[in-house]
């Protein structure tokens, strides 16, 4: 069976990088021909335009992955399936599942490499989103009137927040410590953010406050939170795109959101997508193995046509799972999960159809 397993892992890598390769730039020039007029109308530089479009290609890879997967599945499977090899196999008393294992272990590996991927993907997308001088993922860098729950239990409230000039106004910070049955707020003009030192509040007051009624306070011109650790960002709770987020940005996200009392319905069906999408390639290799064997004499016309159809059904579910799990309607998990689970059930019910 080595030999075997080196002739299917052989035919089914080369068939993939060449299609992983190949996508992405037949994408890219596509984009480049609908985008180019914009460009040169914006005055952009070529060498901008150039080195935004490498840090294009992630995103690009990780849209191919599903694509070049399937086909080659299907033209692995399908050509041995055409040349009686996967017969001979069996006569030798070699099983179909045991025939395709080494594809589905390349499926579980590449799916793997997809998550890395996907992580990838949002600091190439802002890197390029600087290049062409766009927003950079932001949807708003002001908030007007934030009041918000800080991670360790604070209330924060402002009049204004600014994502540019990471600065607050009218600043109210109040906390109740248990223990001391107190109140403690602290009131400022004007909060500064400094990526190495956090958050400064600026002339100021800080007033304790007794169960008993009892009051004092004080008088700063600064003074730094180090207990408020939430960046601008997470304060606007509608920062970025969750496209533009990575797996663990996006949870503190989502949790700011929670926090803040807003509905994270939405980002809770991508954050679930960001490992749902990378194992659908395992799931459409365990769907399009037993699937190519019914190829025997549809050519390779048929098996692209098929790979392709089976594909853009996939990615339409997810869609269509990403808007319904957004509106509420269904919980996230299933949202997000339900194309996986209808191809892993249909992929399953292919291989048990299967002659072995």
């Amino acid at each position: 069976m080595k030999i075997l397993d080196r002739y299917l892992s052989r035919q089914f890598l080369a068939t993939f990088i060449l299609l992983v390769t190949a996508l992405p730039f037949l994408f890219l020039i596509t984009d480049l021909t609908d985008q180019l007029d914009n460009y040169i109308a914006r005055g952009l530089p070529a060498r901008a335009i150039a080195i935004s479009y490498i840090y294009y290609i992630p995103q690009l890879v990780f849209w191919g992955f599903p694509i070049a997967a399937l086909i080659a599945t299907v033209f692995t499977i399908g050509n041995m399936t055409r040349h009686q090899e996967i017969a001979a196999a069996k006569a030798g008393g070699v099983s179909f599942y045991r025939i395709v294992a080494p594809v589905l272990l390349l499926g579980g590996i590449l799916s793997v490499a997809a998550i890395g991927v996907g992580e990838l993907v949002p600091v190439a997308n802002q890197k390029r989103s600087e290049l062409l001088e766009s927003d950079g993922g932001y949807v708003n860098p002001f908030r007007m009137n934030l009041v918000f729950r800080t991670e360790d239990g604070r209330t924060l409230a402002a009049n204004r927040l600014s994502a540019e000039s990471n600065e607050m106004q009218n600043v109210v910070l109040e906390n109740r410590v248990a223990a001391d049955s107190m109140w403690i707020s602290s009131a400022a003009g004007l909060a500064r953010w400094n990526p190495e030192e956090g958050w400064t509040l600026e002339e100021g007051y800080q007033r304790w406050v007794e169960d008993s009624g009892e009051e004092s306070s004080l008088h700063f011109s600064s003074m730094q939170v180090p207990h408020l650790r939430e960046t601008p960002e997470e304060l606007l709770t509608t920062s970025k795109e969750a496209e533009a987020m990575r797996y663990r940005e996006l949870e503190r996200f989502i949790d700011t959101i929670e926090r803040s009392g807003g509905d994270s319905s939405e980002f809770r069906v991508y954050l679930a997508q960001k490992l749902a999408l990378p194992l659908a390639v395992l799931v459409i290799v365990l769907f399009g193995a037993p699937l190519a064997t019914s190829s025997e004499r549809g050519g390779t016309a048929f098996g692209v046509g098929i790979s392709l159809a089976v594909t853009m059904v996939y990615l339409m579910l997810f869609q269509v799972g990403e808007a319904i799990g957004a509106s509420g309607a269904i919980h996230p998990l299933v949202a997000a999960w339900s194309p996986n689970v209808l191809f892993l059930v249909s992929g399953a019910f292919l291989f048990w159809r299967v002659r072995t």
